[in-house]
């Protein structure tokens, strides 16, 4: 099954690399680059997942995450949250998302790649076809 996946960050690097790898692994890439215009694609594309940075001009993935969950079209969506490295969300600020996984940057493609499979209940369809 090819995913829809949006992916939301400000750093043009981040969002390259990571709409590389899932769209390598067989899904659907949506690049946002602001909480705001991500929150907009979900919305619109109704994504698998969503993969955000956590701090981004407009809106921030926390903000997004939360903006995702109160939205009756989004409000099971999984997200996968990226942080700066020593930065800590909180129990109660998790419990008011669907934020599954929280990862530092800099991270492993690999890993992140890891986690969207995870996340999204199993193998890619790229993984499949290798496997046959």
């Amino acid at each position: 099954m090819i995913h829809k996946i949006v992916i939301a960050d400000d750093e043009a690097h981040i969002t390259h690399v990571v709409s590389l790898k899932v769209s390598n692994a067989g899904h659907e890439a949506i690049v946002a680059h602001d909480g705001e215009e991500a929150l907009e694609l979900c919305l619109q594309h109704e994504p698998s997942l969503v993969i955000t940075d956590l701090q981004m001009p407009y809106m921030s993935g926390l903000e997004l995450a939360q903006k995702l969950k109160d939205n009756q079209s989004t409000k099971d969506t999984p997200v996968l949250m990226l942080t700066a490295r020593g930065y800590a969300l909180d129990q109660h600020e998790l419990d008011l998302t669907n934020i599954k996984k929280v990862m530092s940057k800099p991270f492993s493609p690999r890993e992140v790649m890891a986690i969207v499979t995870e996340l999204l209940g199993g193998a890619s369809e790229a993984e499949n076809r290798n496997a046959a």
